[in-house]
């Protein structure tokens, strides 16, 4: 493989291992009160690599067959942690395919962002197995067919949740809020001596 792939696989493994941290770490019950903006922030960051692989030449393994990567990554704890992180907000609907179908479905975000840590960690096996081209091969084609998707879906209510939260607050909050900001005393400079 030449360098510049070489170096995308190794900042897919990383991102793709951040993405995993995060999503056991909050579905683990911690950092309830910064849930939504830091799922947010990890998705769009890995969004960004993802595009990278969809935008570039389709990467082919050099054999014909996927190396057995050993048994899935167990998730179902991650994924019943984010529903229990999400719940109430966790259901939403979307246009199946915007270019072919109009249909509109229901899916959960819990359910979308577990099936994009499975894809990942399908291609971290093979990327700490030192196939690196499996790899991009793999994460390439999930990003294609399933992550990727399921990933803006995420992105796009993990969004919208947060604008929610932000900005649906009650006309008083957000006055006495204004009001601390208007009175409240301004830092001293430092010295510059």
């Amino acid at each position: 493989m030449d360098r510049q792939l070489t170096e995308l696989a190794a900042e897919t493994a990383r991102e793709a291992s951040t993405f995993l941290i995060t999503l056991r770490e909050l579905a683990s019950g911690g950092q309830p009160d910064t849930a939504l903006p830091l799922l947010l922030l990890a998705s769009t960051q890995l969004h960004a690599v993802g595009a990278r692989l969809g935008a570039m030449v389709d990467v082919v393994p050099r054999e014909q067959f996927e190396a057995d990567t050993g048994p899935d990554a167990n998730l179902e704890g991650v994924r019943n942690g984010l529903h229990d992180l999400l719940a109430g907000v966790d259901e939403y609907v979307e246009v199946e395919d915007p270019v072919l179908s109009g249909e509109v479905v229901r899916g959960l975000v819990s359910d979308d962002l577990t099936q994009v840590a499975s894809d990942l960690a399908h291609g971290l096996h093979h990327y700490e197995a030192g196939r690196c081209q499996e790899a991009l091969w793999w994460w390439q084609f999930s990003y294609l067919s399933t992550w990727g998707e399921r990933l803006a879906a995420a992105i796009r209510v993990l969004h919208s949740l947060l604008a929610h939260v932000r900005l649906d607050a009650d006309e008083e909050t957000v006055m006495e809020a204004e009001m601390a900001a208007l009175h409240a005393e301004p830092e001293p400079e430092p010295d510059p001596a």
